[in-house]
């Protein structure tokens, strides 16, 4: 029996047509059916007749997290509560959660999305899927599992933590394939590297998101784990959850479903188009979601578009990997300072290992001091210690242009966590 595809194929004339039309139904089912839209659309002195090319997208104001908080607890709502059938939180940590509802179609649309997901990974049905995320008001859990049944794969729901439990569910129902965030991966890798695993395990692929991961964190899982592919799976909770887009095995970029909504990658300040291939903030409009659609939602998620086709010849375009946020930024002596580009830097040194931090102080001076704490390499000896110090120092110093402090600790000794990592401790007053 032929399996069923959840890629459509279409060229690129009719993927814009797709858009058009996505935006056109978009911006009228919004202003019709939100009061929130529909204000804030005439406010910019925009209808729904005013939408003829994709051109006019640009004339559509901004919406933003905080337009969510405030419309707390059904912010957005552009359909009667009677057609809402679910509701998603963010793991926000401050002030109210954003809340999304969905109608049906929306968790269909959201479930046929991660079905592409895995499609693009190379899965089969034959292949089990260990889903170690968090289940619950969030999206992660429930969407993989969705994408996965809905795909017809096997999936075996397990949640986050519980090391103990992951490792026997790895060697006693052989998965072959671990979605997680990229700590939880290198938590499990490093476990099952310890207990001797590797060879009573079956993994092939790792889906790992939530969070950025470095290029020496990838290479550490895969080596750890023995797997063929570590793939970089996006999403946010107001776009669906998980599966908005995926890296196919050619790991060439992302590709996004370009016919589920139309991403810009704007300057953060000015909010105009940054050229092609430059990086900037993702912002997204949806094209087919009823209960809480987006109008350039500004996601705060730094990436850059890749101009060009992948050589696995899909009509999907692609972007970077995510490579932090714009509120992620810090300022220090006066410089701004992402964290994805001392990652960058980090990565690129062999001698030091996936896991650091970051520590920002106050002296009694009233100047700002970074300390940047490394792990050393597995198998690297300490006596490369000072080595490793200058070279960190150096780099930062020249890419970043901040000088900092650096400091050399044993493998394994910063945390791990089965969630997201932190990375910054700010304890400036």
């Amino acid at each position: 029996m032929e399996r069923r595809s959840f890629l459509p194929k279409l060229t690129e004339e009719e993927l814009k047509e797709i858009q058009l039309q996505g935006l056109k139904w978009t911006v009228k089912h919004a202003y019709e059916g939100s009061e929130f839209y529909r204000k804030r659309l005439e406010e910019a002195g925009i209808s729904p007749d005013d939408i003829k090319t994709l051109d006019d997208l640009k004339r559509l104001p901004f919406t933003t997290a905080q337009d969510l908080r405030d419309g707390y607890p059904f912010p957005l709502r552009s359909v009667p509560f009677e057609k809402i059938v679910r509701i998603h939180a963010s793991s926000g940590t401050t002030g109210k959660r954003k809340v999304l509802c969905y109608t049906q179609k929306d968790v269909d649309d959201w479930a046929d999305m991660m079905a592409r997901c895995f499609e693009i990974a190379g899965l089969t049905p034959l292949d089990r899927v260990q889903i170690a995320v968090g289940y619950g008001v969030w999206t992660a859990g429930v969407g993989f599992q969705l994408g996965c049944e809905r795909f017809g794969a096997m999936a075996i729901p397990i949640g986050p933590g519980n090391i103990d439990m992951q490792c026997q569910f790895l060697v006693d129902f052989q998965p072959t394939v671990i979605c997680c965030t990229a700590s939880m991966a290198l938590l499990l890798a490093e476990e099952v590297d310890r207990r001797g695993l590797r060879e009573k395990i079956n993994l092939k692929k790792v889906i790992m998101g939530s969070e950025r991961a470095s290029d020496a964190m990838r290479r550490k899982i895969k080596e750890l784990l023995g797997v063929e592919h570590v793939f970089d799976i996006t999403g946010l909770t107001e776009l669906y959850g998980p599966g908005a887009g995926l890296d196919c095995e050619r790991h060439e970029g992302i590709h996004y479903w370009a016919d589920y909504y139309i991403l810009e990658v704007l300057d953060p300040e000015t909010l105009e188009p940054v050229p092609p291939g430059e990086v900037g903030e993702m912002v997204i409009t949806t094209l087919r979601k009823e209960a809480a659609p987006l109008i350039r939602y500004r996601t705060r998620d730094l990436t850059r578009l890749i101009p060009h086709r992948c050589s696995c010849g899909s009509i999907f375009p692609m972007h970077d990997r995510i490579l932090g946020r714009s509120d992620d930024m810090f300022i220090v002596r006066g410089v701004n300072v992402y964290p994805s580009h001392i990652d960058e830097i980090l990565s690129g040194i062999p001698e030091v290992g996936s896991e650091y931090q970051i520590i920002l102080e106050r002296g009694q001076d009233g100047k700002d001091y970074m300390t940047i704490k490394v792990e050393r390499e597995r198998g690297v000896d300490p006596s490369k210690d000072q080595k490793i110090i200058q070279e960190v120092s150096d780099k930062i110093k020249k890419q970043v242009l901040v000088s900092c402090k650096v400091e050399v600790v044993d493998y394994g000794t910063l945390p791990r966590t089965d969630r997201k990592s932190k990375r910054v401790f700010d304890y400036r007053e």
